[in-house]
């Protein structure tokens, strides 16, 4: 089951999104409505919530004020995260029950005004963020839907801005048109990446690199998809009680430098073992990855060194727009610790990532085969692995992996 996560700023339109998703097949759960559910009369939020807030939030009929709420925990961020941590793990077991009864295989929408705030986009395969120019979100409220002015800025004040929603997005919708665009665009993710990206998870099948041609100029946005990445294997680990460590790694990782338009992901381990556990293996089919049975070392470094020390075990993603690659190693192994200090090295040394990008256009030109390419490396790395060791002595480098997991 494929899990979409929509958001969007108050007067983004996001639930219109959804409504399109709903009507093009996926199953739409709305946050909102869910959020009512949970604080009607008998809900334990709704005890809690009085509880905290006052009498001032109660109806006589004993449901809840949700305006005079509003007043109060709009202009204030910590009355509003007051009732957040009161209403969000209700909210999130009530979604959890409600994905649960979905049929295997149907396209779940979770429509979520605070997706980013609360960090729940790490659990969706995908982010979807609707945006709309502020000013023209503060007009479409108050001439739409009559709200107060005043209110509405202090309604946008108190969700993320722009950049971090942009952080925390795998695809972008600009609702500042039509309708007509705009169902325009959900119909295009609809058909190009949605529907696929569900089709390969049902069936197992990764996204795979095209066979030519697959090295393009570097991309700003590299650094900000393997982030991405990261945080939801991350999230999907915890989840599972494994532990381990995840980074992004290889050339994408490098600003500047050109590359496959693939994000590299070295998940470290205890032990190798490890990753043979249903938990770990049921932790990465979760968030979108699936084993890549056979593919079980790399080449060893210096020639003749122990394969042993770089075996793996190799995941690839279903996102269709995105190729992922994650591989999993023994942290401090030496496979492991090549990965950490190439990436670091070619950071730190311009002429080294330079030379590796000639390197690189040099092999292409001479036969832009995606296996070709990736063969021919192997004779560059063997000196590049010596050259690497000599900055890291000089230096002092030590391996810095990235989001440390534990079991929760």
């Amino acid at each position: 089951m494929l899990r979409v996560g929509v958001t969007g700023g108050i007067g983004s339109g996001k639930s219109s999104v959804s409504r399109r998703l709903a009507e093009l097949g996926a199953i739409v759960i709305d946050a909102d409505e869910v959020a009512r559910e949970v604080v009607e009369p008998g809900e334990p939020a709704l005890a809690a919530i009085r509880t905290r807030f006052g009498d001032a939030v109660m109806r006589p009929d004993g449901s809840l004020d949700r305006a005079a709420l509003a007043a109060i925990v709009f202009p204030d961020p910590d009355a509003l995260a007051a009732l957040d941590a009161i209403t969000g793990p209700a909210i999130g077991d009530r979604i959890e029950q409600r994905r649960g009864g979905v049929p295997a295989g149907r396209v779940t929408v979770f429509d979520m005004p605070l997706l980013v705030e609360r960090r729940l986009w790490v659990h969706e395969h995908l982010a979807v963020v609707v945006h709309v120019d502020v000013e023209t979100r503060v007009r479409r409220l108050v001439e739409q839907r009559g709200l107060d002015e005043g209110d509405v800025r202090h309604r946008i004040a108190a969700q993320v801005d722009d950049a971090e929603r942009r952080a925390a997005a795998d695809v972008w919708l600009d609702n500042n048109g039509t309708p007509d665009e705009l169902v325009a665009a959900v119909d295009a993710l609809w058909r190009e990446r949605i529907e696929p990206f569900n089709a390969n998870l049902v069936s197992g099948m990764r996204t795979q690199r095209p066979d030519r041609n697959a090295v393009v100029s570097p991309e700003a946005a590299w650094c900000a998809r393997g982030e991405r990445v990261v945080a939801r294997l991350a999230a999907a680990l915890a989840r599972a009680g494994a532990t381990g460590d995840v980074t992004h790694i290889g050339s994408t990782a490098v600003p500047g430098l050109i590359a496959k338009d693939v994000i590299d992901i070295q998940i470290g381990v205890a032990a190798l073992e490890d990753a043979d556990r249903p938990e770990f293996g049921g932790a990465l089919r979760d968030a979108g990855y699936v084993l890549s049975v056979g593919n079980l070392g790399d080449t060893p470094h210096p020639a003749g060194a122990d394969p042993a020390g770089w075996a793996k075990r190799f995941y690839g993603g279903c996102d269709p727009a995105q190729i992922v690659h994650i591989h999993v190693r023994e942290a401090g192994s030496p496979g492991w610790r090549f990965a950490l200090l190439f990436r670091d090295w070619l950071r730190a040394v311009p002429q080294e990532r330079e030379g590796y990008a000639a390197h690189k256009r040099a092999l292409l030109a001479a036969d832009p085969r995606t296996d070709v390419y990736a063969e021919a490396k192997e004779p560059w790395f063997e000196d590049a692995w010596r050259r690497a060791w000599a900055w890291a002595d000089e230096t002092g480098w030590a391996p810095s992996p990235g989001e440390l997991v534990s079991p929760e």
